[in-house]
């Protein structure tokens, strides 16, 4: 894996942004509202869904193997992989642009989606525990926010939106194990898995075509 490539750049950080928001100043700032507001509100949103009932339904491919708990390698990797995508991003202002329109695209879709389809959990899931939240003494966990799933789109779409080839076979693995986590753990139905990179595709492809308006 060729380093060099992929951390950024720290004497090349204020002249590359000085130049990428000279002309895109406004484009950025209204991409980083909208994330901020699509943040906002879909923490008030996740509320009501969790308080209203949903289907639940036998999934073939759940039925095959009992549930592990694997939260501690899932949260490992999305945190190692959001890091990453940050420092690799940082000197890519055109690139970063595109993740945060692209992350906001998709969790605006994804409220859409879980709306318009209420689920329970599987009746055998193994909570998933976000060891980061309960560091701040949290104590709420999510259960029906599930479809699509949110972590294998998320590391799809960054896969999406890097360019460097080594980076984007670490996004990619991520995603697949990520997405083989979620399942091994019966957190997630395997259409929520299967239907996530197709609809962070489509995310991203909508803010590519946004920015290049």
């Amino acid at each position: 894996m060729d380093f060099p490539t992929i951390l950024p750049q720290v004497k090349s950080l204020k002249p590359r942004w000085s130049s990428y928001l000279k002309d895109h100043k406004r484009s950025f700032i209204v991409s980083l509202i909208y994330l901020v507001l699509v943040l906002c509100f879909f923490a008030s949103f996740v509320q009501y869904v969790e308080g209203r009932d949903g289907i639940t339904y036998t999934d073939p491919v759940l039925e095959m193997f009992s549930p592990i708990d694997l939260t501690w390698l899932i949260f490992t990797l999305i945190y190692g992989s959001l890091v990453l995508a940050v420092i690799h991003l940082l000197d890519k202002p055109q690139l970063l642009h595109l993740a945060v329109l692209t992350y906001a695209v998709l969790v605006s879709i994804r409220m859409g989606a879980m709306y318009l389809l209420p689920l329970n959990p599987p009746e055998d899931s193994i909570l998933l525990n976000d060891p980061f939240v309960q560091l701040f003494g949290s104590t709420e966990i999510l259960t029906k926010d599930l479809f699509f799933s949110g972590h294998t789109a998320t590391l799809f779409m960054l896969y999406l939106v890097c360019r460097s080839k080594p980076i984007k076979t670490v996004f990619l693995a991520c995603t697949v194990l990520i997405g083989l986590g979620v399942l091994l753990q019966h957190v997630h139905y395997s259409v929520d898995v299967f239907v996530a990179p197709f609809i962070a595709f489509a995310a991203c492809s909508i803010a590519t075509r946004l920015l290049s308006r």
